[in-house]
């Protein structure tokens, strides 16, 4: 690490090492793979109140590398990808100019339950507009979010309409703030988290489908783990910097896996049968559309390339695909069956694979992240 990053190391809020999460496999399996690959769609957790949600969300935020971004751009832009760049930096780099360039921790969004569709996506100050013919713009959250974690606690209590919108921005990348005539848009790439407890009620299916994945948690049962998990924390709140240097090697290995899985996820490879296969899956479980089939592709290769390896194999199906379908299935009231072993079963059937009877309804992946 250089002089300048540990510097500002020690002056950021410390966060509780992601290496050090204990459990939650299944929440933090679906995370990385939506840093491998923001296409997924992002991750929705559903579980118990106090398992560590919030806790894992910012951990991985701070775990991630640092990005490029121009300075003192609104937008977090990209100095060299158009996809991630505002129109005035792009403008700029047509015409020849350079931009100054800073490295910059990847920002993890707070969306807060009460925020307004203007706090949200930005603003456009029409008297200013008016009078000094000037697009003015006051970015919002989606702005801030860009290159970044957008984290929404109790999405299923956000107002529907602003669900809409973070799903649009999160499924096109971009973010149009539109008044009297006058339109902006502006880049809005991010991984989209929304977490929240099913006790809550419910979110729309049509606005589950399009939350890329589905993890649910539960609340740790074993009374070993539950201490050690105690432990821990006990630990990291009395002397926070000891406990960091602790897991700092765990950190930066999983760091290096994440650039080297993103590097690699171009290479990676899935062989025609196996695309049969998982679309088998999704119409014998009647999902409707396609993004079940699309986003079970694209976690595979992110497994795939997470684990250092080129060529996607079942197994790597099988620790994603119910993690990609459990929340895109029709809901019968009066069935008492996990939507999550239904998956599994029909994988199982169409893929000629055996599910072992205790993996049934619990989480399956069997991926070691690099947390114990």
């Amino acid at each position: 690490m250089s002089s300048t990053a540990q510097a500002t190391a020690n002056t950021r809020r410390v966060v509780f090492p992601f290496t050090a999460i204990v459990g939650q496999e299944e929440m933090k399996l679906a995370l990385l793979l939506n840093v491998i690959d923001p296409k997924i769609g992002g991750v929705m957790i559903m579980g118990d109140r106090g398992t560590g949600k919030s806790t894992t969300i910012r951990a991985l935020a701070d775990l991630l590398p640092e990005i490029p971004v121009v300075e003192n751009d609104p937008f977090n832009s990209h100095p060299s990808d158009p996809e991630l760049m505002g129109d005035d930096v792009r403008a700029h780099i047509q015409q020849g100019n350079n931009v100054s360039v800073v490295q910059r921790k990847v920002l993890m969004v707070d969306l807060p339950l009460g925020a307004t569709e203007d706090r949200v996506c930005g603003t456009i100050d029409i008297e200013k507009a008016l009078s000094e013919g000037v697009k003015a713009f006051e970015p919002g959250l989606l702005a801030k979010a860009n290159r970044g974690i957008l984290y929404v606690d109790e999405v299923n209590l956000l107002d529907d309409h602003l669900v809409d919108v973070l799903l649009d921005s999160a499924a096109s990348g971009w973010n149009t703030v539109e008044r009297e005539g006058i339109s902006i848009r502006h880049p809005a790439r991010f991984v989209l988290v929304g977490s929240g407890n099913p006790e809550e009620g419910e979110l729309r299916p049509q606005l589950l489908d399009r939350f890329g994945m589905h993890a649910e948690i539960r609340t740790v049962k074993e009374p070993a783990l539950r201490v050690q998990i105690v432990e821990q924390r006990s630990e990291f709140d009395q002397n926070p910097n000891p406990f960091l240097e602790k897991y700092q090697p765990q950190q930066e290995e999983l760091q290096q896996r994440i650039i080297n899985a993103q590097n690699l996820l171009p290479s990676v490879n899935m062989d025609y049968d196996l695309r049969v296969k998982i679309s088998e899956v999704c119409a014998e479980l009647d999902v409707d559309g396609l993004r079940g089939d699309i986003v079970s592709n694209r976690a595979a290769k992110a497994i795939t390339a997470f684990e250092g390896r080129t060529e996607v194999t079942i197994d790597d199906i099988r620790r994603v695909i119910t993690l990609c379908l459990r929340h895109r299935l029709r809901k019968d009231p009066l069935e008492s069956i996990d939507s999550g072993y239904k998956v599994e079963k029909v994988f199982g059937r169409i893929f000629g694979v055996e599910i072992p009877e205790d993996t049934a309804s619990k989480n399956g992946t069997g991926i070691k992240t690099g947390v114990r």
